[in-house]
């Protein structure tokens, strides 16, 4: 593991999503959405998943990781790799429920406000009708890679 700069904590905490590689049993990549829960320090990153589907059987097999999200925006985005490891429902700390229970609020929040403004997105809301976690994604970062461009970084 290794320790993450403040920037890449800041940023990561501002995203409304990340997506997730993991490898299948092929040997291909496997992408998913997934909502960041916490991100510390110490270069751990607390992921819920609402489903046992094609991440939770490819984690089982291998447990290798990438966590990406940019913003389109700002031009940035970082890709953190590391290695993970699942922890079932009932081992998840309470802090953690809370955590994700708050960022689910502040999307439907974020929704609302968009649509109010009349930029129109998703008919409802779907955050709303997401499940409960069914386990923890727990990475321990490896690498952090900047996905800005080095000429793009140097002139700003």
């Amino acid at each position: 593991m290794i320790n993450l700069p403040e920037g890449v904590i800041k940023f990561f905490n501002s995203q409304r999503f990340s997506i997730v590689s993991t490898i299948d049993k092929d040997g291909s990549p496997h992408n998913a959405c997934k909502g960041m829960v916490d991100i510390e320090k110490d270069g751990r990153v607390y992921l819920l998943d609402l489903y046992r589907g094609k991440t939770f059987e490819n984690l089982a097999r291998n447990s290798s990781i990438s966590v990406t999200a940019v913003d389109e925006h700002k031009f940035a985005g970082y890709c953190l790799k590391g290695k993970a490891r699942m922890l079932d429902k009932e081992k998840i700390e309470s802090r953690i429920i809370k955590l994700w229970e708050k960022k689910i609020t502040g999307r439907i929040s974020h929704r609302l406000l968009k649509n109010i403004k009349e930029e129109k997105g998703h008919v409802s809301h779907p955050e709303a009708l997401l499940p409960k976690p069914e386990y923890m994604i727990l990475v321990d970062v490896e690498e952090v890679i900047d996905l800005m461009p080095n000429h793009i970084r140097q002139a700003g």
